[in-house]
């Protein structure tokens, strides 16, 4: 993959060009600040950017906003936040959208570098990822009125799962049920969101963004 880099630290910037370019990745650019990230992606159009949130100028949430901005530009630009914050109000922002391609990860949460590599390679592919402390805090700021207030805590449940960018196999063996159990409640969640099938949208993806934009 074909790589843009956008991270204060140093240390950390550097870190992440050489373990990509061991993995076999094209780190095309590697900046410390918003506005050089949009002339980076601009000019190098990467399969995905990683972004931090809090750069220069004023450490608040400048990367978000570029991230955003990026996106608004190019639907479906990939891009994965890798922050130790969650911004709840920019990320809402981030995930609007039919394009998915985005994935939101906490620094202090992620266990191993496979972890990370394969969240990267998803991203790119065109997935929607995040991580489940995310999700909880996005979830926590969200209203519980009209279609979302018909969905039963264990629908709520597996709409979490679902925002986390797991499949229904994987729901299965997190919440103890069947496959079958699984698509079941998937259905009912669709049906009461108003989601009907279509080829055009990915209604996982529209399910998770009717709820958090509640």
């Amino acid at each position: 993959m074909r790589i843009v880099i956008a991270e204060d630290s140093a240390i950390l910037r550097q870190g992440l060009v050489e373990l990509l370019g061991l993995r076999g990745h094209e780190v095309a650019a590697a900046v410390k600040n918003a506005d050089d990230l949009r002339t980076a992606v601009r000019e190098h159009r990467p399969d995905v950017s990683i972004v931090d949130i809090r750069m220069p100028p004023t450490h608040t949430d400048e990367g978000l906003r570029a991230a955003i901005d990026l996106r608004a530009e190019r639907p479906g630009c990939a891009i994965l936040v890798f922050s130790q914050y969650v911004e709840t109000n920019y990320a809402k922002q981030l995930l609007a959208g039919e394009a998915g391609a985005v994935g939101y990860l906490l620094k202090d949460r992620v266990a191993e570098v496979s972890d990370f590599l394969t969240a990267l390679e998803r991203v790119a592919a065109g997935e929607t990822v995040l991580d489940p402390e995310v999700v909880r805090q996005l979830f926590a700021t969200t209203g519980q009125a009209g279609p979302l207030a018909e969905l039963t805590p264990r629908e709520r449940e597996i709409l979490g799962l679902m925002a986390q960018g797991r499949s229904n196999s994987a729901i299965a063996a997190e919440a103890f049920l069947s496959a079958g159990s699984v698509e079941k409640y998937v259905t009912s969640i669709f049906g009461k969101l108003g989601l009907p099938p279509s080829d055009g949208h990915n209604r996982r993806v529209l399910a998770v963004l009717r709820y958090l934009d509640s």
